[in-house]
């Protein structure tokens, strides 16, 4: 009952937004340009040569700095909007003993700060190689609970790069196929073994004698 709820409130959650963003698209042609969708045509059509070559980014189109933030507030609230409901996935089906609420946050957090560094290195070396420098003096003393949990800070990144280069259309494929994928196998229960450690679930031999707080979060 659990999977069927969330896999019915993330279909809906799906289609009312890109109905919305159909919808102002035709009632606002001129939106279409500050939208950052396009960039999935720009990587799997552009030239593979030179390996520093720059890519061009969605952002490209605009011409003033008003236009620039725009279409940069649109990516940041496009790669929130793509990533909210990952973070539902993990609230519906964490366990309570193993509940991070500091992962959630950063989940939701997270592409915030990969899309505007994005936007910040595009067409920048120099840019990159600082970022990387300054990036690895800095010590990220927190340990995930579980392997599995990294899944979900992968996804995260790959949201806020697909929003910086403006290909949100790839977010979009990968938070519906991330999250529809991941309650397929948990409802499931694919892969498991009798007394095995399981992902996100009570081992078997455990399933009898854990109390009520063991029970997967509840979405507020």
């Amino acid at each position: 009952m659990r999977v069927a709820h969330l896999f019915f409130r993330l279909a809906i959650y799906y289609f009312t937004v890109s109905a919305v963003v159909f919808a102002g698209v035709k009632l606002f042609p001129g939106l279409e340009e500050f939208l950052p969708i396009g960039g999935a045509e720009t990587l799997l059509s552009g030239p593979g040569g030179d390996p520093f070559e720059s890519i061009e980014i969605g952002a490209t189109r605009v011409s003033n700095l008003g236009d620039s933030l725009v279409w940069l507030v649109i990516a940041v609230i496009g790669a929130i909007m793509t990533v909210l409901p990952v973070s539902w996935t993990y609230m519906a089906i964490r366990n309570r003993d193993e509940y991070d609420q500091s992962l959630v946050e950063t989940i939701l957090l997270l592409p915030i700060a990969v899309t505007s560094i994005v936007i910040i290195v595009h067409n920048s070396l120099a840019l990159a190689f600082s970022l990387a420098g300054i990036v690895g003096g800095v010590r990220f003393r927190n340990t995930l609970k579980s392997s599995g949990d990294a899944l979900y800070i992968l996804l995260a990144i790959g949201i806020g790069l697909a929003a910086g280069i403006g290909a949100m259309e790839i977010a979009v494929i990968m938070s519906m196929a991330f999250n529809f994928c991941f309650l397929v196998l948990w409802a499931t229960d694919f892969g498991a073994r009798k007394g095995s450690h399981r992902y996100m679930r009570r081992t078997h031999a455990k399933a009898r004698t854990v109390d009520e707080d063991s029970e997967p979060a509840e979405i507020k």
